[in-house]
Order: structure tokens, then C-alpha cells, then sequence
């Protein structure tokens, strides 16, 4: 039977990326066919210094790519930098270069060749100071795309409390806390929930999914006392949604949702912004956390840190690939589920 074909871009070459993208590729390669997006040279060098057990094969266009399973060596789709790397020190000129890896996996999805995406951290100001306009992952992959609205997702497979998948998705992302409140609205939170809940449904196999609605304000407006945005945005768009058939509940006080009286028959939670849900999550999964774009054509995961210059300084060996083998497991469990091939 033929392996799931999952694309890795390796991230910022200066940081952890292509480190924790190797060592989880080899530990993963028996289970999918992962497929590292990156400069040969380079990752053949540091696959050296690494374990040098690890064999590479270059590939230098989607035709070569490899379903088969007996395969020994990683498969890497060349993509060449434009300067040599020092470890901890990002280098603008590499910018484009980081984003050619993107530009390549994204082609290889949206025409089938990937059965998913799994990204490792880059340096949004590496890019920026290349000249290019970029403000993360999420958003070049929508506009790449053509999708108008995504929706973002961290998810964890079982924390210390319970064996149960966390999973916390946001109403709003990247915004000033000043303007999430006005960023949320009924249509908004509608078409949010909308996504949501079809891949819970469609990629994660769930036929009837509860999700777990917060409020914004403190303990979830007091009635109207401590803000309206409950009465007015988010109990009216939880009525609708359940009209709809959807198992919506809500709207939660935050600070009391995050228990096991109600995490344990939920399958999400929607949190109104990016801090009041996520570092929940992230001290809940110990650094196993995975981000999951929803709503887009293609299947994409990524971990939940950043390029940890500090540790790519020190040398191989450091970084902790537990985020990026759960990256890559879930991205292989949402591809069997798209294709309908659960195991």
C-alpha cells in the first residue's frame, strides 16, 4: 500500500526547523512517506552531523516524488539557498529562499502531489527583510490559496489531565487586544464556526462535533454588567448555529471553562482571541502542541514554537521534535481521513 505523501518545509534555516524536520522525518518514515522541502547541500551536512545513518535522496521536481514504501533514503525537493547558513544567525538574504519552500509545497498540495502540508518555524522578519511583505504561515497560505477566511487551531493529542485531545481554535488571531472586540461579529463568528465545525467534521472524522463557545469578557459579561458583546454577538450567533442542527454551546466564562466538567465532552473549544485560549494549551500539552489551519483547500499543520535561534546557536542535538512528530502524525491522520482511509 502506498504511503501518505506529507511535504516538510524546513522553516528558517538559522533556527531549529530543518533540525527537528530531519530527526522527526527519520523517526516518521516507516509510518508516511514525508517529503523535506529544502536545500540538498544543507540538509545533507547538518543529516551529518545529526546521525549519520540518515540518507537523503535529491529530488528536483514533483515527478520524482515516491509513494512506495520501500524506501530507505528521506526525499527532499531541492529548493537552493541563496547564502551558507550559520546557526542562530538569520540572514535576509535567505529570505526568498525560505519562502520558495512554501511556494513549492503549497503547488504540490493544491495539485495533489502532497496529501498534506506540515511546516517548521521561519523568521517572519527574515522575510520582511527580503522585501516581501509577510505576516505569517496562516495568511500567505489563504492568500496562496484563494481562501477568504481560515481559521486557526492548536490542538494537543492528551495533556496531563486526560487521555482526551485538547483542541482550542480562535474567533480572532493576530490582532492588538484593543481590537479584537470590534473585530468580533455576528456574521464573523458565524462563518467561523461554520469552518470549524465542517473539518472537525470532514478532517478529523468527528460526525457530530461539540465545540465549546467562550465569552470575551470577563466572567462572560456578568449579564450585561462587564460588556454586552455576549448578549448582543455571541449568544445570538450560538442560537443560530444550533438552529442549524450543530452542537454549539456557550457562551463559557473563560477562566472556568477549562476543566475537565467540560472539556470532557467537548471535541473544540472556541476562544474570542489568541491569549485567552492558547496558553491554556500550550502549558497543557508540554511542547506537543500542533497548529492546524481550518478552511483551507489543503491540509496543513505546523508546531506550536518558533525558530529558537538560542538552541540552533548551541549546535545539533538540543531541540526538543516532540511538537513536530505530533505536526506530522496529525497532519498523516487528517490525510487518511480525507482520503478515507482511517486506520
Amino acid at each position: 500500500m502506498n504511503k501518505q505523501l506529507l511535504a516538510i518545509t524546513v522553516g528558517e534555516p538559522a533556527g531549529i526547523g530543518p533540525e527537528i524536520a530531519l530527526r522527526a522525518a527519520w523517526q516518521m518514515r516507516e509510518q508516511c512517506r514525508p517529503v523535506l522541502i529544502g536545500d540538498m547541500l544543507f540538509l545533507g551536512q547538518l543529516a551529518q552531523k545529526i546521525d549519520p545513518s540518515i540518507t537523503l535522496q535529491q529530488l528536483d521536481s514533483f515527478d520524482q516524488l515516491i509513494h512506495k514504501p520501500a524506501i530507505t533514503a528521506l526525499q527532499v525537493l531541492h529548493s537552493p539557498l541563496a547564502v551558507a547558513v550559520i546557526p542562530g544567525q538569520c540572514d535576509p538574504r535567505n529570505g526568498l529562499a525560505v519562502l520558495a519552500t512554501l511556494d513549492l509545497a503549497i503547488a504540490g498540495a493544491m495539485q495533489g502531489k502532497f496529501d498534506a502540508i506540515v511546516t517548521a518555524p521561519l523568521q517572519k522578519s527574515t522575510i520582511n527583510d527580503a522585501g516581501v511583505a509577510f505576516t505569517g504561515h496562516t495568511e500567505y497560505l489563504a492568500e496562496k490559496t484563494g481562501t477568504d477566511k481560515v481559521v486557526m487551531m492548536l490542538a494537543c493529542s492528551k495533556t496531563a489531565h486526560s487521555n482526551r485531545p485538547l483542541r482550542v481554535a480562535l474567533a480572532t488571531t493576530h490582532l492588538p487586544l484593543r481590537a479584537v472586540a470590534d473585530a468580533i461579529n455576528l456574521s464573523e463568528l458565524i462563518r467561523t464556526v461554520d469552518i470549524l465545525h465542517a473539518d472537525l467534521q470532514n478532517r478529523f472524522g468527528i460526525p457530530d462535533p461539540v465545540i465549546l463557545v467562550t465569552g470575551l469578557n470577563p466572567h462572560a459579561g456578568e449579564n450585561g454588567y462587564l460588556g454586552r458583546e455576549e448578549i448582543d454577538i455571541i449568544a445570538p450567533a450560538i442560537q443560530e448555529l444550533r438552529k442549524r442542527k450543530m452542537d454549539v454551546r456557550g457562551p463559557y466564562p473563560a477562566d472556568t471553562l477549562f476543566q475537565a466538567k467540560y472539556l470532557d465532552q467537548a471535541d473544540c473549544v472556541l476562544a474570542m482571541y489568541h491569549d485567552q485560549g492558547l496558553p491554556v494549551l500550550k502549558y497543557a500539552s508540554f511542547g506537543n502542541g500542533v497548529n492546524i489551519t481550518l478552511g483551507l483547500p489543503i491540509i496543513r499543520t505546523s508546531v506550536d514554537h518558533g525558530t529558537a535561534l538560542d538552541i540552533a546557536a548551541r549546535g545539533v542535538g538540543q531541540a526538543d521534535i516532540g511538537s513536530m512528530i505530533e505536526a506530522l502524525q496529525v497532519a498523516l491522520a487528517m490525510s487518511l481521513v480525507n482520503t478515507g482511509n482511517e486506520q
